[in-house]
């Protein structure tokens, strides 16, 4: 395997090793703050402030895996790169950054450039991308002079290294295939690099194949594209001299050591290991629910020792030595809605718990004296902020958007529920800037409400614009499903698809977040919309068939479950994973079983607007709903974004559909039209929409 693998970069490798350092520079000035950039003017929160944002990481946090921040061997530097979108170019500044941590450093760029890069993966064994950006770590070299990352350019991802001080950055040898991951060698001399050249060979053998015709097969997604998708591949690994270039091979046994899923492709237990060699994991806790996870530390004989204390496991997402201290993050409260710091020094019984609170916490990774992690709240965007390991005391290090804090907020109030299976959630209620009193339309976004309301899932739908232009926002949490507690992945899925049960859950959850909004005397009971992506459109094509509460309007950002759309439009191996979930075949037309979720079936019963955003990679699986509420002479409209994905990358789309949103919620809630004479042609159409719906009988 390693021969054929340095037989493949060998005509690649040789011709880098005289690479010129130089930085690739963007023209991005505002990508960092200036050091006296003020608060905002006090205005509104706009669909531009938040499609501007700088984030450093995801944008939805999901604590999960690596983080974006890396503090340099000697604990007292910073590295992460960070990045903005450009409305203007319609494209992203990114930099590579070093932070001092000191109280008021300033961040130095130490690199500029790069392409966005979007997270990929296999789904049902197909290598797809969700659309949605990826986090970059950083890696510092042992003596903390460099700084190792991945830099997408010309729609390949590289490994780069830049000096820490500023003074220059290459390229290291291009691979074939794009690089997964990167470890320093201990000494610092070399770089190991994953990837996966059985995608490369791939890439070849299709490029071959296109020549005699594509045979149709599972490897096709006919609403992602009309090629056949790459299967997955697993990774490989090589070591590469990062000053001349020069690729060799890398051990088996070295590169599952240094990359933990290097074997399978399957995650191993997570092990951290501290700077005296000693080794802790977090592995699944067989006792407690699916998805527990339980915190262990090497005892006698390297034997891994479970730490029995009740808060040492659970759904904990971050694991890391601080000295001799395992510092460790654990979701927990009501629905899991509380983030909780806790410090464990192996060989007591009882963690300490150092902070906790509904603030997400992200990617957290221990300073020289501190905790440094991603904090953002309900209505304050990502800062970067150290805390102590012993007080618990929290000091902000560096806000990346200093503007927002002086735009004009409403207040957030978390409202929790218990749907009648008795599973836990809650909905986060925004109020709009200065509200004083009276009943407000009521938008419903989904489907996580932790950290920053940037827009749901998928950052789709401006919870706070939406807030500033007069209306309530309820930013939904879904409830975990009947069959969530089944260990059998395939048995879990069926539970959850019987009778749509999950389904059902869902909305009997959400039912009780908007009637508590209603009940407090802030939701006009009478002008409800609702939003979604992926499962949030699920949920808002369930309750347009099934709510005891009528909405006036919804918009989704992919549709739709459908009979022709499940079984056609998703290609074989997805057909066949949701026939064994229950869906029932193509040639068994049981109407039944669709009646409470296919919006073709019920087309001429649904009078509600429905606005679909949709990526072109997409919008084929909403084609069946669509051309049934045409027909039927609903008010629907679809739009398609061009290049995008599952979660929309491009900054033009995500500002078109924040204000199109906005657009569609004030005219169907509010009555409300925007004067500018370039949306003239919209509202003719949405005027039709209405006059159409309003003949109805």
């Amino acid at each position: 395997m390693r021969i054929a693998i340095l037989r493949l970069l060998a005509s690649v490798s040789l011709g880098c090793a005289g690479l010129t350092p130089g930085i690739a520079l963007a023209k991005c000035e505002d990508v960092l703050p200036s050091a006296a950039q003020p608060p905002g003017p006090g205005g509104a929160v706009t669909p531009e402030a938040i499609v501007r944002l700088r984030d450093i990481g995801e944008r939805d946090a999901t604590g999960i895996g690596k983080g974006p921040l890396a503090v340099s061997p000697d604990g007292r530097r910073l590295a992460f790169v960070i990045a903005r979108a450009e409305l203007g170019t319609n494209d992203y500044c990114r930099a590579l950054v070093v932070l001092d941590l000191v109280p008021g450093a300033r961040p130095r760029i130490v690199d500029r450039g790069g392409d966005y890069m979007a997270i990929a993966g296999a789904v049902r064994g197909l290598v797809v991308s969700t659309g949605a950006p990826e986090a970059v770590t950083p890696f510092w070299s042992p003596d903390g002079r460099q700084i190792a990352y991945r830099k997408r350019i010309d729609k390949r991802t590289e490994a780069w290294v830049a000096e820490a001080d500023g003074s220059g950055a290459h390229r290291l040898a291009p691979l074939p295939g794009d690089v997964e991951d990167i470890a320093w060698s201990e000494d610092g001399k070399r770089l190991r690099l994953a990837w996966r050249p059985g995608l490369a060979a791939q890439r070849d053998a299709r490029a071959r194949e296109a020549l005699s015709g594509f045979v149709y097969d599972d490897r096709f997604q006919p609403a992602y594209q009309i090629e056949p998708l790459p299967t997955a591949a697993p990774l490989a690994a090589v070591s590469v001299d990062p000053a001349s270039g020069v690729i060799a091979a890398l051990e088996d046994a070295e590169a599952a050591r240094v990359f933990p899923d290097f074997r399978l492709g399957v995650p191993a237990p997570r092990q951290v290991i501290s700077s005296k060699g000693r080794r802790a994991q977090l592995a699944p806790d067989m006792g407690g629910l699916p998805g527990a996870m339980r915190v262990s530390v090497a005892g006698t004989g390297d034997r891994m020792a479970p730490c029995a204390a009740a808060r040492c496991a659970g759904r904990i997402t971050t694991l890391f030595w601080q000295g001799n201290d395992l510092v460790y993050i654990r979701l927990e409260g009501w629905a899991q809605g509380i983030y909780a710091l806790y410090r464990w020094k192996p060989g007591t019984r009882e963690p300490r718990r150092i902070l906790a609170g509904q603030d997400l916490l992200y990617g957290c990774v221990p300073g020289l004296h501190a905790v440094i992690c991603g904090i953002e709240s309900a209505a304050s965007p990502r800062r970067i902020e150290a805390i102590d390991p012993k007080s618990g005391r929290r000091r902000v290090l560096f806000d990346p958007n200093p503007e927002f804090r002086g735009l004009r907020m409403g207040g957030v109030r978390r409202i929790k529920v218990r749907n009648d299976l008795g599973f836990e959630t809650w909905a986060d209620l925004v109020l709009p800037p200065g509200y004083a009193g009276g009943r407000l339309p009521l938008v419903v976004v989904q489907y996580r409400s932790r950290g920053f309301l940037r827009g749901g899932v998928g950052a789709d739908y401006p919870v706070h614009a939406f807030a500033a232009h007069g209306l309530a926002v309820l930013s939904f949490e879904r409830p975990a499903g009947p069959g969530d507690a089944i260990a059998d992945e395939a048995e879990m899925l069926a539970a959850n698809t019987r009778g749509w049960a999950d389904r059902r859950s869902v909305l009997g959850a959400l039912e009780k977040a908007i009637e508590a909004a209603v009940r407090i005397g802030v939701a006009d009971p009478a002008r409800i919309g609702m939003t979604g992506l992926s499962d949030g459109t699920a949920t808002t094509a369930f309750a347009i068939i099934n709510s005891r509460i009528r909405l006036v309007a919804a918009a989704m950002s992919t549709c739709c479950i459908d009979r022709q759309s499940v079984l056609i439009a998703g290609g074989p191996r997805f057909a066949e994973e949701m026939k064994a979930q229950g869906y029932p075949a193509m040639l068994h037309d049981d109407r039944a079983f669709w009646a409470p979720m296919s919006l073709s079936q019920n087309a001429q019963t649904i009078d509600t607007p429905i606005l679909v955003q949709v990526a072109d990679r997409e919008y084929m699986s909403g084609l069946e709903a669509w051309t049934a509420l045409k027909e039927a002479g609903k008010p629907i409209e679809m739009i398609v974004y061009p290049d995008e994905y599952h979660q929309k990358w491009q900054p033009a789309h995500i500002y078109a559909n924040y204000v199109r949103s906005l657009d569609w919620f004030d005219f169907w809630l509010l009555g409300r039209r925007d004067p500018d004479p370039a949306k003239a042609e919209q509202y003719r159409r949405w005027n039709a929409l209405k006059a159409a719906r309003d003949r109805q009988p």
